[in-house]
């Protein structure tokens, strides 16, 4: 027996935004431009990146199935490329898949082009965040777990919304209080997001580093008091002297480099808090747990961002849709910025030479974003 699909589309009239059918019937319009469909047969195609093999990155594509009961077809407007995470994994370090292909992409901002039945918390026209929906033009969602958007925000500034999350939750296990000085290692997407959230965090002193220069001066502009490159051999005694002897309060280490978990400890207060935020995937350093953990009663905490409740915010551990809500209040406040982090806008179809940049060199642009508008 065939499934019967009942949907709603809703014409974009923007560039890219058209769906493409194999075939269909029954097809009515109205006057605000939606389409409903019943009895669709045939193929809704859409375009995705994905890598291949290690090192490598196409644009194909693919067939997209309709919304079912509950169920949102969802028009890519920008998403984000993840530099840190997506090289990571894109050329297999450990502690990644290591297995292909693969389809990157966690960060964006989507239009709501198609209903499915039952659907009461979205409608068709709102702006969404795209929550680990992938680099693609089209994917479906169920609408229940989808974060609507305001009209009237900046949809460059919220497409970065679902990765700065991840800067929040490690910026809350800190526990940072009113007062205190906060160190942030590296300043790539998360790094910089962590210096803007620690200073409305209530730190008095944020200090940053990074080995680039331009970087650290994007670190100054949102709100980093003192900004050192990790190769200063006195590192540690800036840090101090910052802080009137006494060290980092709270530790953001957003690298994952082992040695920077070793800067981390060397600068941080007497009983002071690190938070592994960057993944730490490669173990090729030792650390002295007696001396620099267990002496100066140093707390480690992971970071991770999967580590949330699944209801129910509590201290320190807020849910994902909690954190998203914060962070689009501080952005239509003005109080949070992601714009300054982009280096470059992109079209999807340039996506092979994106990535086959991002595998080679080691410090890739700050904040790419594809525009899928364009496609």
């Amino acid at each position: 027996m065939k499934t019967k699909f009942i949907f709603i589309l809703f014409c974009m009239n923007e560039p890219g935004r058209a769906l493409v059918f194999g075939r269909s019937r029954g097809i009515i319009k109205d006057k605000q431009g939606r389409i409903s469909t019943g009895n669709t047969e045939g193929r809704m195609t859409g375009k995705r990146i994905v890598w291949p093999r290690a090192g490598e990155a196409e644009l194909q594509e693919f067939e997209v199935s309709p919304p079912g009961r509950g169920e949102v077809l969802i028009g890519m407007e920008y998403s984000v490329l993840s530099a840190g995470t997506e090289r990571a994994c894109l050329i297999a370090k450990p502690n990644t898949p290591q297995t292909f292909p693969q389809y990157p992409g966690y960060c964006g901002i989507g239009r709501v082009v198609a209903a499915g039945g039952d659907v009461e918390t979205v409608r068709v026209g709102e702006r969404v965040l795209a929550d680990h929906a992938g680099h693609c033009s089209l994917f479906v969602k169920p609408a229940a777990g989808l974060t609507v958007v305001d009209p009237a925000a900046d949809p460059l500034e919220a497409a970065f919304t679902v990765i700065a999350a991840m800067s929040l939750q490690g910026v809350r296990k800190a526990r940072i209080e009113l007062g205190e000085a906060v160190l942030v290692e590296g300043l790539g997407l998360l790094g910089i997001f962590a210096v803007e959230l620690a200073k409305l965090d209530g730190a008095l002193t944020v200090i940053a580093t990074d080995f680039e220069e331009k970087r650290r001066g994007l670190a100054l502009a949102l709100g980093a008091d003192l900004v050192f490159s990790p190769d200063d051999p006195e590192l540690a005694e800036k840090v101090k002297a910052a802080t009137g002897g006494r060290g980092a309060d709270a530790v953001i280490e957003v690298t994952g480099s082992a040695h920077a978990l070793n800067q981390a400890l060397e600068c941080a207060s007497f009983r002071g808090r690190v938070v592994l935020l960057g993944c730490t995937r490669i173990s090729d350093e030792p650390v002295d747990f007696y001396r620099d953990v267990h002496r100066p009663g140093i707390s480690i905490v992971g970071a991770h961002n999967f580590v949330r409740p699944k209801e129910d915010s509590s201290p320190g551990y807020w849910t994902y849709r909690d954190d998203f809500r914060t962070l689009l209040g501080l952005a239509a406040a003005k109080r949070f910025r992601a714009r300054p982090v982009i280096s470059e806008i992109v079209r999807p179809e340039e996506a092979p030479a994106v990535y086959r940049r991002l595998a080679e060199c080691a410090h890739p642009p700050l904040g790419i974003v594809f525009d899928w508008r364009k496609l």
